[in-house]
């Protein structure tokens, strides 16, 4: 045991554990993938996939292979390595924002004080990869697309952004295991954030569904006037990191709805033990109504998107950060029972 002691030992147990979240993120999301077509097929009354292994539940690794084994095809006039960078780098940003995710009581790979500023730093730098695959396809579509989710990322990283500073002045940590751990009550669910900050709730949930150019605010693909987007001129595995950086991203959103707003992997019910079960269970609800969403809500124009997120969710949020300031002020959302350790 004293070779994990030395550095060597610390950094094969941190790869370990990078590996083992990394693995279990990219199986479960072919099963939410799974989840998110079953969903929309059924709200459309089809069967959705139901042929490559039982009830179809090996469809998307069939996809996966396709994407592996399909030839990669780069324009003539590209940009090769920027082309091929942009991909990637959206995909390494995606997985290395789950660092600081706790799953469980200290189940978790990096435990930072300042995991949010963490979440931020590494969700900022995402735009690069659709800005870069836009522009070094050298084709004005892509471009156009690129730009418009790269605007879209921005405004509603900062109504985001605004909306977890009113958690954070009631929490009075930006650790996310400490977050979840303000939370933990008496009254279960009802001690959680999501009833103090509701307002808030709505508007987190629809900011995630624009940052993640999910419907329906997915126009950066819309297939009437810029056909894929950015990523139209992907093929193959490059195409599929994006795809796979994408769908990360929704199910972070989701881990930090559980985390901020929904006691994390804190137990609805007292009495019931808290452990990994719970996150895991919220963030399979929470990516249930992104699929929701996406099946029943007709998509935004993009005038309709940017004045959504500058004139109603900036105001509101920068608004709710004045009443979260004077709420923990008059130890109404708790602030002073956390700062007084429980």
């Amino acid at each position: 045991m004293a070779f994990f002691d030395t550095s060597l030992g610390i950094f094969i147990i941190i790869l370990a554990q990078c590996l083992a979240v990394t693995v279990a993120i990219l199986v479960s999301l072919a099963f939410l993938l799974y989840m998110d077509r079953k969903v929309w097929a059924a709200v459309q009354m089809r069967r959705g996939p139901n042929v490559v292994g039982p009830w179809g539940l090996l469809q998307s690794f069939a996809d996966f292979l396709k994407f592996v084994l399909k030839e990669i095809v780069i324009p003539a006039g590209a940009d090769k390595a920027v082309f091929l960078i942009a991909p990637l780098l959206t995909f390494v940003l995606a997985c290395i924002a789950w660092v600081v995710i706790p799953f469980a009581d200290g189940w978790v790979i990096s435990d930072l004080n300042v995991g949010v500023l963490y979440i931020f730093a590494i969700s900022s730098l995402g735009v690069y990869g659709i800005i870069m695959g836009g522009w070094a396809s050298n084709s004005k579509y892509p471009f156009l697309g690129g730009l418009r989710s790269a605007a879209q990322m921005v405004s509603y990283e900062v109504s985001i952004g605004l909306i977890i500073i009113g958690v954070l002045i009631s929490t009075g940590s930006l650790n996310l295991s400490e977050i979840v751990r303000a939370q933990d009550g008496a009254y279960g669910l009802f001690s959680w954030y999501w009833l103090p900050h509701l307002p808030m709730v709505v508007l987190f949930f629809v900011s995630a569904l624009a940052e993640t150019n999910r419907p329906p605010f997915d126009l950066p693909e819309a297939e009437s006037e810029l056909v894929a987007g950015y990523q139209v001129e992907y093929s193959s595995t490059p195409y599929l990191l994006f795809m796979i950086g994408e769908y990360m991203n929704i199910v972070l959103m989701c881990a930090l709805l559980s985390i901020l707003f929904f006691g994390g992997w804190l137990s609805p019910i007292p009495g019931l033990p808290d452990g990994v079960l719970w996150m895991v269970v919220k963030i399979v609800f929470f990516f249930f109504l992104f699929a929701m969403v996406k099946a029943i809500v007709p998509r935004y124009r993009y005038d309709q998107l940017m004045r959504l997120g500058w004139k109603v969710f900036l105001p509101m949020s920068l608004g709710w950060v004045v009443i979260a300031a004077i709420l923990a002020r008059l130890d109404v959302i708790g602030y002073a029972r956390f700062a007084a350790g429980g």
